[in-house]
């Protein structure tokens, strides 16, 4: 069980990192769609997608 001090404190994190969140988020959504749901074609064209955004 967490504390309500670690309540508080964790929100007043959350409130103050909004941006960070969002990309923890994203990146951990995308891990698990790489990982666990993208067929052969999805994992190529995001490869394409990588690539472009590289060069």
């Amino acid at each position: 069980m967490v504390s309500e001090a670690q309540q508080r404190a964790k929100k007043k994190w959350d409130d103050k990192n909004k941006d960070k969140n969002r990309i923890y988020r994203y990146r951990s959504y995308a891990r698990k769609y790489v990982r666990d749901i993208a067929s052969q074609d999805d994992l190529l064209e995001l490869r394409k997608m990588i690539d472009e955004r590289l060069s």
